[in-house]
């Protein structure tokens, strides 16, 4: 008693006489006695099991809040057979520590199916070091820097996790500095003796000025050294997003609400929408063995008016075509007839495996094969590109440089430079109206060719930044997202990245009104909450990779359960119209879809209604 009064004599007779008459005074004022027989006389008909229960949830009110007293981080596999990390939270719940949920991080890695063994086990042995840091990180101080914190209140977690991560680079950095000190003493470097320099040739007779000089007047500008990575920093991002979980489970809330009211915590919006897919159906990049490298994936994009459903089974029908079309045995050699490339069209085309992206790996020689074979499939189907569904390409621009000649290899042995690829990319949309994204169209060293592109093609399509762009962390500490010059961004939840980053970055990407795309890493989990913060985020696209593959279909499942309880309680929005600064479709057409898609939602049925939460039993409404 002493202890728990300050100090202050709390254990004498005289302060124990203070308490029983402040207890006997709540006692008569809150009637305990007469609320104790209402609550016996209403369950008189009941068990006593019943009684003990209803009398456990009365009591239950007056207990302390849940608040974490254990954080766990554990080693697992992800969706490749790599080691990942998972976080479980405990609470204290009643007195008692209980296990409330459990996330999966993706890794930043990239997966590189065609590397030389010597960097891929470098790289395996990073990403298991990444892994093990992690999970010390976790067991060891963060789950002691969280004790006692409620899990409700994600702004304090995520500060605790950004300090303890400031604390972990400027350790890193003073041991780097240490070491280098270390190294500079122990080893003496000789000077070197620098001969002086030749004389510069004589010039000959008749040669042109400036011959030689044209080739190097603009050389390529060297690759960006790539953004440190902290090891371990997957730790930061994987509890802020198991806290934010727990809070969600605790509140009986689903994830996408809490995360909707961090977004939105002054004005909760009555309505949600869900991201428009960009779906990968035909990788054909770098890895691929045909010659062509340009598109790493060419993405569908189904019309805004349908629903996550029925888009993705529209897409399913597609690739069964696209399978069948592959596995059809070339025309015979003697139909080919010169002058229209009939050789080339009628090729067997090959397909390696599954990608690890989820979608098909097959083997082209030109730009526009993979794109008139969907084109071709969707003309069977009965569908039209540009109206039912329309397309994007990730050129991946970082994969294609050839640094030795200063060019981007397009295709196997066609090198162009980066004033030739604007042109290349204005020749295509020409001819392929329907693309409405591309990503990655170059290097983000190409500063002057994003801008060149974006002049021709901003408002024809989307000219979206992934790789080109720089991180979250980094975007947020500059405040600029207009480097490259684009129109919108892919952002995804990696690293140190905690769910108030993601709610300020996107609020960021927003204010300059650009579009934001929700990404899944190359490697992904099995977690599926990546869908519920696309959702509760209100980001425009959201991009998960092909329709197969277990840790990608989840995610896809997940959103058709999000889709459904909003169409249930009445919440789900429209999608807007895939305009591009004002674009090509007038007002009318735009109207129509918004009908459409209110058909399909089912929006002309109630008034809006509050989202935050959804009550239990509510009544579904009918599409």
């Amino acid at each position: 008693m002493g202890e728990e009064g300050g100090g202050r004599g709390c254990g004498t007779p005289r302060e124990l006489q203070r308490l029983k008459q402040q207890a006997l005074e709540y006692y008569r004022e809150n009637d305990v006695p007469r609320r104790l027989e209402e609550l016996l006389n209403s369950t008189f008909y009941l068990q006593p099991a019943d009684v003990y229960g209803h009398l456990a949830n009365c009591f239950s009110k007056l207990a302390k809040p849940p608040t974490i007293c254990r954080v766990v981080g554990k080693k697992v596999l992800d969706g490749l057979g790599l080691p990942t990390l998972q976080v479980e939270i405990f609470c204290t719940i009643q007195n008692f520590p209980k296990n409330i949920c459990s996330v999966v991080i993706a890794t930043h890695f990239e997966v590189h199916e065609n590397t030389f063994p010597e960097l891929a086990e470098a790289e395996e042995v990073e990403r298991s070091n990444a892994v093990s840091t992690a999970v010390q990180w976790v067991n060891e101080t963060i789950t002691q820097e969280l004790q006692g914190i409620a899990p409700s209140n994600q702004a304090q977690v995520d500060q605790v996790l950004r300090t303890f991560f400031e604390n972990k680079v400027q350790e890193d950095k003073e041991r780097k500095e240490l070491e280098k000190s270390l190294e500079e003493s122990t080893v003496p470097v000789p000077l070197p003796l620098i001969p002086p320099p030749p004389p510069p040739p004589a010039k000959k007779k008749g040669q042109k000025q400036g011959m030689k000089d044209t080739l190097t007047e603009k050389p390529i500008i060297p690759p960006e050294p790539v953004e440190p990575v902290l090891c371990g920093s997957m730790a930061i991002g994987a509890v802020s997003l198991a806290v934010a979980k727990t809070s969600a489970l605790l509140g009986s809330n689903p994830l996408y609400v809490d995360i909707a009211l961090l977004k939105h915590p002054q004005e909760q919006p009555t309505k949600l929408t869900i991201p428009s897919l960009m779906v990968s159906l035909v990788s054909c990049g770098k890895s691929s063995p045909g010659k062509l490298n340009l598109m790493k994936e060419v993405i569908c994009i189904p019309h805004p008016g349908l629903t996550a459903k029925q888009g993705v089974e529209m897409l399913m029908e597609i690739q069964k075509q696209i399978n069948k079309t592959i596995e059809m045995p070339p025309p015979p050699k003697t139909e080919s007839k010169k002058g229209h490339n009939g050789g080339k069209r009628g090729q067997q085309l090959i397909t390696g495996k599954m990608s690890h992206l989820g979608c098909l790996t097959i083997a082209y020689d030109t730009i526009e094969q993979p794109l008139l074979l969907i084109q071709g499939i969707c003309a069977n189907l009965g569908l039209e590109l540009g109206t039912n569904l329309h397309l994007a390409i990730n050129c991946a621009a970082h994969e294609l440089m050839d640094y030795s000649k200063g060019k981007y290899e397009v295709m196997t042995g066609t090198h162009k430079t980066a004033a030739e690829m604007v042109d290349l990319y204005v020749d295509l949309i020409g001819k392929f109206p329907s693309i409405i994204a591309i990503i990655d169209p170059f290097r983000k060293e190409d500063a002057e060719q994003w801008d060149s592109i974006y002049s021709a093609l901003g408002s024809r399509c989307y000219i979206i930044a992934g790789s080109a762009s720089k991180s979250i962390s980094k975007l947020l500490a500059d405040g600029n997202i207009s480097i490259p010059k684009s129109s919108g961004l892919i952002i995804k939840h990696t690293n140190q990245t905690t769910m108030s980053d993601l709610v300020e970055v996107t609020n960021l990407i927003d204010s300059e009104k650009h579009i934001a795309i929700f990404g899944s890493a190359e490697g992904e989990s099995s977690d599926g909450s990546l869908a519920d913060l696309a959702v509760g985020l209100g980001v425009r696209f959201i991009k998960l990779g092909g329709l197969s593959r277990g840790e990608r279909v989840t995610k896809y499942n997940r959103l058709f359960t999000i889709e459904e309880e909003l169409v249930q309680n009445g919440t789900l929005g429209f999608k807007e119209e895939y305009t591009v600064l004002g674009s090509n479709k007038d007002n009318d057409k735009a109207a129509e879809s918004h009908e459409a898609a209110a058909e399909v939602a089912g929006e002309l049925r109630e008034p809006p209604q509050p989202i935050f939460p959804a009550e239990a039993g509510e009544e579904s409404a009918k599409a």
